[in-house]
């Protein structure tokens, strides 16, 4: 039996050139292919960019404020460095009831009259 099988011709997905090759290519290069995903994760890779920022300046901030390993500093004192309290990696409840908030390794616990007792997260601490 002599089938005549018609080829589709296959067209790059980023610029629209023919394709050789494989059957399963999709792209004609690797300068393509890489174009295509970030255009297609930039939204993705941006915020997660502006998150991990935030993140290490924070950390960044708790660690130039804490270089002893425990410090007590006032709120404004974080305001004014750009310190975000909306950023945290993990939050640590203790058994007593404190909540501890870190950015990586570096903690903060809201104490009174708006000061907070900087601390590093310990080997313990998960």
């Amino acid at each position: 039996m002599n089938e005549s099988v018609e080829e589709i011709e296959k067209v790059c997905q980023e610029c629209g050139t023919p394709i050789k090759g494989r059957a399963d290519k999709k792209f004609c290069s690797d300068a393509c292919r890489n174009a295509y995903h970030n255009k297609h994760t930039s939204d993705t890779n941006n915020l997660m960019r502006n998150v991990n920022y935030t993140l290490r300046k924070n950390r960044h901030i708790l660690a130039d404020l804490n270089p002893h390993g425990k410090a007590r500093v006032h709120r404004d004192q974080l305001s004014r460095k750009g310190f975000n309290f909306s950023y945290v990696t993990n939050i640590y409840q203790t058994k007593s009831g404190n909540t501890y908030y870190f950015c990586y390794d570096q903690g903060y616990l809201l104490s009174d009259n708006d000061y907070f007792n900087l601390v590093v997260k310990k080997d313990y601490i998960d």
